[in-house]
């Protein structure tokens, strides 16, 4: 979202968020605090290695496996880490499912709490001081710029991630999709449905 408002106080910091992180990771590196090696192998582990493939092939298992499905719903930690997918930034994860009556958005009001190893890295957008104050005060109009418009009746719920719980909407299963494969299904899922900024992809 590029929605960041020029007379917040804020907007004396460079207005991207990537010119904030270089201008810190230059200075850590001048203090000798960070090894910027080391945290371009981070980055490219979560960017490239990692990303938000892993979180659908989460949601694809949850919607072929109804027992997944219940398992990840009542310790999503335990059932993301028995396929493999744990580690930093994703100790303790909560699923939340989209359905005809909810549609659930999350957020970090704070900073950028994020689950990295079904994600990869957070986007700007998230980042972004507008996202992060208006998902909890217009949810609705924030999802109607993503595109998002919700069915008559359906509430939102939003969900503020912090750094002891972060969040994976599951969203709802396209129609037309029955008998595919996980891999498929996975194909439909796309980051920000994962976030509820957006919805799984219909079939082509």
């Amino acid at each position: 979202m590029a929605h960041d408002d020029p007379d917040h106080p804020h907007s004396l910091l460079p207005p991207e968020p990537e010119l904030r992180v270089r201008a810190l990771e230059t200075l850590l590196t001048r203090k000798g605090l960070i090894d910027p090696g080391a945290l371009d192998v981070i980055i490219e582990t979560y960017s490239e290695k990692v990303g938000p493939r892993n979180g659908a092939r989460v949601v694809a298992r949850a919607w072929s496996d109804p027992s997944f499905r219940a398992t990840l719903l009542e310790d999503a930690t335990a059932a993301c880490a028995a396929l493999g997918y744990h580690g930093r930034q994703g100790e303790h994860l909560v699923a939340v499912e989209n359905t005809a009556r909810q549609h659930n958005l999350v957020v970090c009001t704070l900073c950028s709490c994020y689950p990295w190893p079904l994600l990869g890295l957070p986007p700007s957008w998230y980042k972004s001081d507008a996202y992060r104050a208006r998902a909890v005060r217009d949810p609705r109009g924030v999802l109607a710029e993503f595109g998002v418009t919700l069915a008559e009746g359906q509430s939102v719920r939003v969900w503020d991630s912090t750094a002891e719980i972060r969040y994976l909407v599951i969203p709802m299963r396209p129609e037309g999709t029955e008998g595919w494969s996980e891999d498929a299904l996975a194909d439909l899922v796309g980051r920000d449905a994962m976030v509820g900024a957006g919805l799984a992809r219909g079939p082509a």
